[in-house]
């Protein structure tokens, strides 16, 4: 951070312009641009039109290619970003070879760790990515990767967040015996697991029936899963647990990340198979430890943790 940089573009339809500026951070992500992001941050002046020319350090390398800006106005307001050259330099050798992007798949749903995770896990920080469900017949399930493992370290890097991890394993070759240490239930685990081919379609979103229950304590009701609700909210797949019918606003439930039609499959590690199941464990749990919730929403399964404060 702080090197200059040169911006080269057409902003506006004036050609051949230039700008100067400093790289003002790497690896930014969560800019909600792309599913794989690790942005370039620079001031360099960047307005529409600038998108698709390199990004230059002093020594005339282009380091990335100019992609897109934060602004209020429409225009330039001070940060802009680029997307690093050696990604976009696996992503054209990718096309190259196979006329498509081919990029590395574990098979796991993951999720940033937070304070109250750590603690339920008894995990010492929040650091590494916390495995909330494994895609049957993946890499992940067929080499030992478990739902609450942590993952720390990928082929020798330490993973700090969700963010790391889909990067580095997305620019992996497939069929790469990928190195992965994993933290479970207290004790550091070594793994190695067979990268496959991601699937096209994995960004595609898509008991006896029991009585609604209120729970004034945690802001939502709950129903047993039926054959109705399964085709409604894309369960068919699943079996047993509670769904989430109503959330009260600004309740627990809502606070702590849950929304209607999400599918309750576990309560403190424990599987259930309908809403009654979920009360129980509910009833009988330590207040301070709160209830961690294993949910899937749509595609994506993840934990909650539901806790009374």
């Amino acid at each position: 951070m702080g090197d200059w940089v040169i911006a080269i573009g057409n902003p506006f339809g004036l050609t051949q312009t230039v700008t100067a500026g400093i790289i003002s951070a790497v690896g930014r992500a969560n800019v909600g641009i792309a599913d794989y992001e690790d942005f370039i941050q620079t001031d360099a002046a960047i307005n529409p039109g600038n998108s698709g020319g390199p990004l230059v350090n002093l020594n005339a390398e282009v380091i990335g290619i100019n992609s897109a800006i934060f602004t209020r106005s429409g225009g330039y307001q001070g940060i802009g970003f680029a997307i690093p050259a050696n990604m976009a330099k696996i992503v054209m050798e990718s096309l190259i070879e196979h006329k498509k992007v081919v990029r590395g798949w574990l098979g796991v749903s993951i999720q940033d760790i937070d304070e109250n995770l750590a603690e339920s896990f008894g995990l010492s920080s929040t650091e590494g990515v916390l495995i909330g469900d494994v895609t049957p017949n993946s890499p992940a399930e067929r080499d030992g990767i478990e739902r609450g493992d942590v993952i720390v370290e990928y082929q020798g890097k330490e993973i700090e967040d969700v963010n790391d991890l889909r990067n580095l394993v997305a620019q992996t070759p497939v069929g790469t015996d990928a190195s992965v240490e994993v933290i479970r239930d207290g004790k550091l685990t070594h793994l190695t697991v067979t990268i496959g081919e991601q699937p096209a379609d994995l960004f595609a979103r898509g008991g006896p029936a029991g009585p609604v229950q209120p729970s004034a304590e945690y802001g939502m009701s709950l129903e047993n899963m039926t054959p109705d609700l399964a085709r409604r909210f894309g369960y068919q797949d699943e079996t047993g647990g509670a769904v989430v019918m109503d959330v009260e606003p600004g309740g627990l439930a809502e606070m702590s990340g849950l929304r209607p039609g999400d599918l309750i499959k576990e309560v403190n590690r424990e599987r259930i198979s309908n809403a009654q199941e979920f009360w129980d464990v509910a009833g009988t749990a330590p207040e301070d430890k709160g209830l961690l919730l294993l949910v899937k929403r749509g595609k994506t399964t993840r934990y909650i943790l539901l806790k009374v404060e």
